[in-house]
């Protein structure tokens, strides 16, 4: 992307002591030692089956063999753990270009967005580029917006019914997934082709984007909403039910993991100054808006994908998340060696009270200066 397509913000260059310079021959330096690539390996390959399989195998099972109907919607919830599982280790190593060292494999293996009823060009550019580049930046960081219903910096406006977010938050997380089917791809395409957003993966073509995105929305609604009005015999408002049940499932997971890892207490939400400018540089600032959280938990680690680990994946987005439990300790030390933050909570429950702790500061009103 060219300066003018992008919003007009920049970073500090000013790393005296370098730095991320040390850090990433640090970091470097492991990969050779340990003669490994940055990439996935058979560890992945294995989680990727078990997530399909999560995902795939029970609507496999409903479409071809009658059960009850309880047992039914037991198996939407399991569709959704795995939509959300292939979304967090699959897609997005994938989309990051970090499942593999072989482009065809990652843009495969990215293009699972679109059985989970997203869209890569959207994704790319709302996380890749706004939300890795300007990470908790009012205005430039499109995951801090959550529609104007959820206030989540003091940078935004507040609005009456914001007092009653921490209670109303969590209904409203469900529905991620469910909103990209319905609205929000669309709404975002307008958007990001109007600004000539590229996602950093080449020259934009608008009618390649478009035609893409109405295919694949149809090609899901007939996966998931046709097929199964024509093979389970059960009625049809049953079947939106279930579908409806698998995409709050997977909403509720993804949307609770992406928020521990920004929206808490620990982490600083910054504003350019009056020349365009952040303080610190691209790296530092990663280390400010960003938190980790239950790394020690091996079942938390396997299931999220790695983004417990949040301050290795924003300082290293490339590098697949099945080795950040070994470069965290790289990152950590580096980073108190040179006197700088490594925000971390040892569990997710203490994430999670400090996430809506966050929220019921951020839903009183702002005091007006006088």
């Amino acid at each position: 992307m060219t300066s003018k397509n992008i919003p007009t913000i920049k970073f500090s260059r000013n790393d005296a002591k370098g730095f991320f310079k040390i850090l990433n021959k640090r970091v470097n330096q492991y990969f050779k030692e340990h003669d490994i690539s940055k990439t996935g390996n058979w560890k992945l390959y294995v989680k990727t089956f078990i997530m399909f399989s999560i995902y795939m195998v029970p609507y496999f099972l409903m479409l071809t063999i009658e059960m009850n109907q309880w047992l039914q919607l037991g198996l939407t919830v399991l569709i959704g753990i795995g939509m959300a599982g292939v979304g967090m280790n699959v897609m997005h190593d994938g989309n990051h270009g970090s499942y593999s060292k072989h482009s065809w494999v990652n843009k495969l293996m990215g293009s699972s967005i679109y059985i989970l009823a997203g869209n890569v060009y959207n994704w790319k550019v709302q996380h890749n580029v706004l939300h890795h580049t300007y990470t908790n930046i009012q205005g430039h960081d499109e995951d801090l917006d959550a529609g104007r219903i959820l206030r989540f910096s003091k940078n935004a406006p507040w609005k009456r019914f914001h007092k009653f977010q921490h209670y109303y938050s969590i209904f409203i997380y469900g529905l991620l997934t469910l909103n990209w089917v319905l609205t929000a791809d669309y709404t975002q395409m307008k958007r990001y082709i109007k600004r000539k957003l590229n996602g950093k993966v080449g020259p934009l073509k608008p009618v390649k984007e478009w035609s893409t995105l109405v295919f694949t929305k149809i090609l899901y609604v007939a996966i998931w909403i046709v097929l199964p009005m024509i093979f389970i015999d059960v009625a049809w408002w049953k079947i939106l039910i279930g579908f409806f049940v698998m995409h709050y499932t997977a909403g509720l997971i993804l949307s609770l993991i992406f928020q521990l890892a920004h929206i808490t207490e620990d982490v600083v939400m910054p504003l350019p100054d009056n020349t365009g400018t952040i303080k610190n540089t691209w790296a530092i600032h990663q280390l400010f808006t960003t938190v980790n959280f239950s790394t020690k938990n091996k079942i938390m680690n396997w299931f999220s994908g790695g983004l417990n680990h949040q301050v290795e994946h924003h300082i290293f987005p490339h590098i697949c998340h099945i080795h950040y439990t070994q470069i965290a300790k790289i990152v950590k030390e580096t980073a108190k060696e040179f006197n700088l933050p490594y925000n971390e909570h040892n569990t997710t429950r203490k994430a999670l009270a400090s996430h809506f702790r966050f929220l019921k500061q951020m839903s009183r009103k702002p005091s007006v200066a006088l």
